[in-house]
C-alpha cells in the first residue's frame, strides 16, 4: 500500500516542480524521455516527504543530494526519512549533485540499470515496450 499524500507535501511537490535545482533539472531532461522503457516522475509526494525522483514500478527513489545534505543535522534527518520509506518499500537512491554536474548522462545511465536490476530482482516482466511481439499477428506477420 502506497503512503497517503498529504495535501501540504502535494502543494510542495508542486513548488518544487516549479523551481529546480540545477542537477534536478539536468536529471529531469534525461529521465523524462523514460529511458530503458521505465517511467519516473519528479517531486514525487510519499506521506510527508517530496521525492526529488520516483520510480513506482521499481518502488526507488532517487534522492539528488547538494552539499547542505552533509551538514547539521540532515545527515540524521536524511537517515529517519529513508527508514520511513523503506517501511513502506521504497528504497533510496541517493547521488551527489556533484556527480549529475558533472556527467548527468552516466548518473542516469546507473538510474536507469538499478531500477532494471531491481525489476530482475522482482521477477517483474520488461516494460511493455521492451517485450518481445507475443501476439499472433505480430508474431506469424499477420495484419
Amino acid at each position: 500500500m502506497r503512503p497517503a499524500k498529504p495535501s501540504a507535501s502535494i502543494k510542495r511537490a508542486k513548488r518544487f516542480r516549479r523551481e529546480p535545482t540545477k542537477p534536478e533539472l539536468m536529471l529531469w531532461q534525461l529521465l523524462r524521455q523514460s529511458p530503458g522503457g521505465h517511467k519516473f516522475r519528479k517531486q514525487h509526494p510519499a506521506g510527508p516527504y517530496i521525492l526529488d525522483f520516483f520510480c513506482a514500478r521499481a518502488n526507488l527513489a532517487i534522492e539528488v543530494d547538494g552539499f547542505a545534505h552533509d551538514t547539521g543535522d540532515r545527515p540524521e534527518r536524511d537517515g529517519k526519512r529513508d527508514a520511513w520509506l523503506a517501511e513502506h518499500r521504497i528504497d533510496t537512491l541517493r547521488i551527489p549533485a556533484v556527480d549529475v554536474l558533472k556527467d548527468a548522462v552516466e548518473v542516469a545511465n546507473v538510474i536507469v540499470a538499478t531500477v532494471g536490476h531491481r525489476l530482475d530482482s522482482f521477477g517483474k516482466a520488461p516494460p511493455s515496450s521492451l517485450r518481445d511481439a507475443t501476439s499472433p499477428s505480430q508474431v506469424d506477420g499477420e495484419e
